[in-house]
């Protein structure tokens, strides 16, 4: 005669589940705060020439970047397999350079405007012509801080 009952049933217990808002909400908060979000959308191959001696912009929100190469894969059946010039999300001609440096200056603040950067990233396949081209466009419009845009590596590579 025992005084003592065994558990008839072993099941476990109900999770409590009163604090999963808050780590829900917890890891919303970090992924929105450590989520960069992409400016452009690459429409081009863009494999970036290497360079021996690079320094680090400072100021990221005062460059303009021209890209300039071949249309990707998806794009070439429309657009063809000859470089061409990329500003934002679009393709463009060499016309359009000055439009382009003027709107983003526009959307800047006057004071930062001397300080602007226009970063060419040019794909190391890219006609060289075209490059000359868009250094003369950026001339006209007075553009003449220009930064190429390279990863850091043996420049020896370069030649092949």
């Amino acid at each position: 005669m025992s005084k003592f009952n065994k558990k008839k049933s072993g099941e476990l217990p109900a999770v409590n589940t009163a604090s999963l808002p808050d780590i829900v909400f917890m890891l919303l908060f970090f992924f929105m705060v450590a989520t960069v979000m992409r400016d452009n959308t690459l429409m081009i191959e863009n494999s970036l020439p290497s360079a021996d001696q690079v320094e680090k912009l400072a100021k990221k929100d005062l460059v303009m970047y021209i890209y300039a190469g071949k249309p990707s894969g998806r794009y070439q059946k429309k657009y063809g397999t000859e470089s061409r010039i990329q500003l934002n999300d679009k393709f463009a001609d060499i016309r359009d350079i000055a439009p382009f440096i003027a709107a983003e200056r526009a959307a800047k603040r006057e004071e930062l405007i001397p300080y602007l950067i226009t970063a060419l990233k040019v794909d190391k396949g890219a006609n060289m012509g075209l490059v000359g081209d868009i250094k003369q466009e950026l001339r006209k419009v007075n553009a003449l801080k220009i930064n190429y845009t390279t990863r850091e590596g043996d420049i020896s590579k370069n030649k092949n």
